[in-house]
């Protein structure tokens, strides 16, 4: 949820965001490029900046085919 809100606190502010989850395999590297305690957990970052084009539209699957009900 913290996230949500800050995304959409930057978005009213006129900026782009995007959410990108970090891969394990670069996580000491970034501890040590710019000196993370190593007891953080390094789950995602949220870029953010003045957008300079709109996003190309994103094609999706129908839900059907996405997600798998079970009873």
């Amino acid at each position: 949820m913290l996230q949500f809100t800050i995304w959409t606190a930057l978005e009213l502010e006129g900026l782009g965001v995007s959410l990108q989850h970090y891969n394990p395999v670069i996580d000491d590297r970034v501890k040590r490029e710019w000196d993370i305690p190593s007891n953080w957990k390094l789950i995602a970052q949220m870029p953010f900046g003045k957008p300079v084009a709109q996003p190309s539209p994103k094609e999706c699957l129908p839900l059907e085919e996405r997600v798998k009900f079970y009873k």
